[in-house]
């Protein structure tokens, strides 16, 4: 295996006897920078069958892409198997080491470039783009064969080497742009949480109008007061573990941030126009993510004991007496390093067990280790 891989490092295509046997595709032809390549569609059940990985024991530069990350599998696999009606993949991307025979349909225009490929079926795929979602639709299967007679697009090239593999693989990834959490959360309709915050910018005075709902940071002269991915984060964390349903959760959420806003003067400051939104963020922290995902926690605590609206807010009730002023020098390694909020989870952390202090509540054996971790000075 090593000598053909060096052999591909070398930019040759390594030699197959043909068996006689062939795969046949139907295919449309394209042309990009001078090459041909081909389009087609493949029966989910032969995935896993043609589509191979690049050697895993070889060193990254005789690969042609990254190390299967197995940890992304399950999910992935149990995105198709919880939603056979609408799951989408996009389409593999995949270079054929062996001679591909495209027959066309003949004539002109669209005709010329419709027909079948025909592939040896002792020919080499490679998946270039796409091995996290070959090897989820091969999980699935083993749960679901029926899935098999579905489709996946595929766009074949020839193989031309490792470099031009290695090439392709960069060239696929260069621009990929991971869109912003917030109009992940917008667009998803299937997360119960995304829903919630989603009904919450509707219905809730606390954040209707003053939430960002498509970018993950605010700037700078922005006038909203969170972003959605904050919010959404923030309900995850206030909701986890309870037994409710879709509408107990968003009314008891709503009702929790509602109560909230009674606590922190300065978000209804905002909304009266006394406050800026841009002074806020500049001069408290309590409309940053790390805020409302600290929030969020401390409450579920509390919410696990009681969801009786009387008890609950009486135990709140303290958070009245949080100084949420950066200038605060109890926020300094907590929720502010270097003069910057701080969102890792550490600091989310920090500034839940100061909050749980605030409120009375204990600490949780993890939080305990952060917090020692940080008066000692090590955090």
């Amino acid at each position: 295996m090593k000598t053909e891989a060096a052999s591909r490092a070398a930019g040759r295509v390594v030699p197959r006897a043909s068996t006689g046997f062939e795969y046949t595709f139907p295919a449309i032809r394209g042309v990009q920078a001078g090459r041909e390549f081909y389009a087609s569609m493949c029966p989910l059940r032969l995935i896993p069958k043609i589509f191979l990985f690049d050697e895993d024991d070889l060193s990254a530069e005789l690969r042609a892409q990254r190390v299967l990350n197995k940890g992304r599998l399950p999910a992935l696999a149990r995105y198709i198997l919880d939603n056979p009606d609408d799951y989408v993949f996009s389409a593999l991307t995949a270079s054929v080491d062996g001679d591909m025979i495209f027959e066309s349909q003949g004539g002109e225009g669209v005709a010329h470039r419709t027909g079948q490929l025909r592939i040896p079926m002792d020919a080499r795929f490679l998946i270039n783009d796409g091995q996290h979602r070959r090897a989820a639709i091969e999980l699935a299967l083993k749960e679901n064969p029926d899935l098999g007679d579905e489709t996946i697009a595929v766009v074949f090239f020839c193989d031309a080497g490792l470099a031009r593999s290695q090439q392709m693989f960069a060239d696929l990834n260069r621009h990929a742009v991971r869109p912003a959490r917030s109009i992940g959360v917008l667009y998803d309709h299937r997360d119960p949480n995304a829903q919630i915050a989603r009904a919450l910018t509707e219905h809730s005075a606390v954040f209707k109008g003053f939430v960002e709902m498509e970018k993950s940071t605010l700037s700078a002269r922005s006038r909203k007061m969170f972003t959605l991915s904050a919010l959404y984060y923030g309900n995850q964390a206030l909701l986890q573990g309870l037994e409710l349903n879709q509408d107990e959760a968003t009314s008891l959420a709503r009702a929790f941030w509602e109560a909230a806003d009674r606590l922190l003067p300065e978000w209804e400051q905002v909304r009266s126009r006394q406050l800026s939104a841009q002074e806020m963020r500049r001069d408290f922290i309590h409309s940053h993510g790390i805020a409302l995902h600290a929030l969020g926690r401390v409450a579920n605590t509390i919410l696990r004991e009681t969801t009786s609206a009387a008890k609950w807010n009486k135990r709140i009730a303290p958070l009245k007496d949080v100084n949420w002023s950066r200038a605060n020098a109890d926020w300094e390694g907590r929720a502010i390093v270097g003069g910057r909020v701080s969102k890792s989870h550490q600091n989310v952390t920090l500034t839940v067990n100061y909050l749980r202090q605030h409120l009375g509540l204990p600490l949780s054996p993890e939080e305990q280790r952060v917090e020692d971790a940080y008066l000692r000075g090590d955090a």
